[in-house]
């Protein structure tokens, strides 16, 4: 969904002005890990790849960062906060109420590579889009991991909520997504099964406890009205098999729009969308590689 504001002409993202050693650890403590080449892309795509690897290792002998191997991947290191960097960008502005889930060792930081690295690609492609773009959207518009409650005491976790500022000549407008990176892992039905959850999220309204008087602060309606003003917009970003599978997926979440009434009822009020994640790349977020849940015409993932 989106909100516009007006403004005057502006059309680039502002030069980042925290120390690089800074950007770092709050890159690092907001995506849990990420390669070199994540963060050259993510913090400065145009300078030298040195101009990382130095504050890197010094942070690593300070004990505030470390770094795990990737297997087959040309001894491409991985970055993550040790227990103390954790600590230490608890106190981070940007980062204040982010759990910080410390990861103790090489081992597990192994464990949980492959899906966190891959939504930082997701991530990327965005990012860099905006800058080719003169939009907004930089390495702290993208909040991974994040828990909504449900009904009955349930939860739904995102993959990650993205802020997003579109810059016209003469307005802005404020996107915000959910983003769901689909890696094949599990099955089409269950992947598909997610937009119950959120058209779930989008509907639940919870009831007051016997006849307790609501706060003055508490916001009456949709439970999602305390975190945006909109619904966020759904994005499923699919990666990790043939065109022929991915296809396929993307034709299962389809028939869970058409099929199921909550999730119909949703896809009526909020757009939904899916997309490869090699095309994103290859093409930019913004071109017509976003096929729309509910029907029609492959278009930009800001026109679903």
């Amino acid at each position: 969904m989106t909100t516009v504001f007006e403004t005057g002409p502006s059309g680039h993202t502002p030069s980042p002005v925290d120390p690089l050693p800074h950007q770092l650890l709050a890159v690092l403590g907001q995506h849990r890990m990420a390669t070199t080449g994540q963060l050259h892309g993510l913090l400065r795509p145009d300078a030298a790849r040195q101009t990382l690897s130095t504050p890197l290792n010094k942070l690593r002998r300070e004990g505030l960062v470390d770094y795990t191997v990737l297997p087959q991947s040309n001894r491409t290191r991985a970055w993550y906060l040790t227990g103390e960097g954790a600590r230490l960008v608890r106190d981070f502005p940007a980062l204040r109420g982010r759990p910080p889930y410390p990861i103790t060792s090489a081992t597990a930081a192994s464990l949980k590579t492959a899906h966190t690295l891959t939504v930082v690609r997701t991530h990327m492609a965005f990012v860099a889009d905006a800058r080719n773009r003169g939009d907004e959207h930089g390495h702290l518009d993208w909040t991974p991991e994040v828990s909504h409650p449900l009904s009955d005491g349930e939860k739904i976790i995102t993959d990650a909520v993205m802020h997003y500022t579109l810059m016209g000549e003469e307005q802005r407008a404020k996107l915000r997504a959910f983003v769901e990176v689909d890696r094949t892992t599990m099955s089409s039905e269950r992947l598909a099964s997610k937009l119950i959850e959120y058209a779930r999220f989008w509907s639940y309204e919870p009831q007051p406890v016997g006849r307790q008087r609501s706060r003055p602060s508490a916001v009456p309606g949709a439970i999602w009205l305390r975190w945006y003003p909109l619904f966020p917009r759904v994005l499923f970003v699919l990666t990790g098999a043939s065109t022929f599978v991915l296809n396929n997926r993307i034709a299962d979440l389809q028939a869970m729009v058409a099929q199921h009434p909550l999730v119909a009822a949703l896809a009526r009020t909020v757009p939904l969308g899916a997309a490869v994640l090699d095309d994103l790349e290859l093409r930019g977020p913004a071109s017509d590689a976003w096929v729309p849940l509910a029907g029609g015409e492959p278009r930009s993932w800001t026109e679903l």
